[in-house]
């Protein structure tokens, strides 16, 4: 199992749209996010700051292959637009990885 880590900005006056955008997430997002291994996700806030961490069973590489294949999250991403600014891995079309600086098990 792999950690992942990302960053971005919530656009001012824009949090609890976000906020309510999750509190009803498309199931078939869900589904994505699981197909792709990944789980324990959570996201939090301080500010206009957002930081997400979840971990991929089947490693991040795959778990970022899954989710830029998907044109669910694809429509997702165009969905969060008008309430977020997130850079993108042109790359890997996810979110750019964070780096690891510390972990206690």
């Amino acid at each position: 199992m792999e950690r992942y880590a990302w960053q971005a900005r919530v656009l001012e006056g824009k949090l609890d749209e976000y906020i309510k955008r999750h509190d009803e997430i498309w199931p078939e997002l869900i589904d994505v996010l699981k197909k792709a291994g990944i789980g324990n996700y959570t996201i939090w806030n301080s500010g206009t700051t957002l930081f997400g961490y979840y971990e991929c069973e089947k490693g991040v590489e795959y778990a970022a292959r899954v989710q830029a294949e998907s044109p669910v999250v694809k429509r997702w991403n165009e969905y969060m637009k008008d309430v977020m600014v997130m850079e993108m891995d042109p790359e890997t079309g996810a979110q750019p990885l964070l780096k690891k600086v510390f972990v206690m098990d």
